[in-house]
Order: C-alpha cells, then sequence, then structure tokens
C-alpha cells in the first residue's frame, strides 16, 4: 500500500491533527506548548487550543504553568492512547 492510500484509510478512522497531536506530544524531546504544537502539526493556534481543551475535559492531557507559559504533558490515560494511535499508523 503506497503512502497516500495509508494516509487516507488512517484518517478514516481517525481525525488527524488531533491524533497526531498526542503522537507529537508522546514523542517530544522537550517542553511543548501549543504554539509550537500548532506548526508541528501544520494547524492554527487557535484549532490547536480548542482541541487541548477537549483533551484536557477526556484527561488525556494536562496544562503545565510555567510563570505565564502553559506547558502540555500527556497523562497516563493520554500517553497509552499516543502508543495506540502511533501502533496502529505504523500497521497501515
Amino acid at each position: 500500500m503506497n503512502k497516500n492510500k495509508k494516509k487516507v484509510i488512517f484518517d478514516v478512522f481517525f481525525r488527524e491533527k488531533p491524533a497526531m497531536m498526542l503522537v507529537e506530544l508522546k514523542n517530544a524531546n522537550s517542553d511543548v506548548y501549543a504554539s509550537v504544537l500548532a506548526k508541528q502539526i501544520d494547524c492554527t493556534y487557535s484549532h490547536v487550543v480548542k482541541i487541548l481543551q477537549e483533551m484536557q475535559k477526556a484527561d488525556l492531557i494536562n496544562f503545565k504553568k510555567e510563570g505565564r507559559l502553559k506547558l502540555l504533558e500527556l497523562t497516563k490515560k493520554g500517553q497509552e492512547i499516543a502508543s495506540n494511535i502511533e501502533s496502529i499508523k505504523t500497521r497501515l
């Protein structure tokens, strides 16, 4: 299966941006802010913040305040789901 077909079938099961947000957070080597995440997944800042708020309500991420900045971190549940998404993506 070529790369485009893999992407299409992945998008059938998952909304690409939210799924990739979790995977990016899981694989981050340093602190991640919403603005950095928006650039990484090629999405607007406002859209990312809206999705992150929903993820927080679902106990997938936490916002960790550092001064005026809000760092993003996955919860245990978010870590597990991100790992599962990444595993599924690599199998397609």
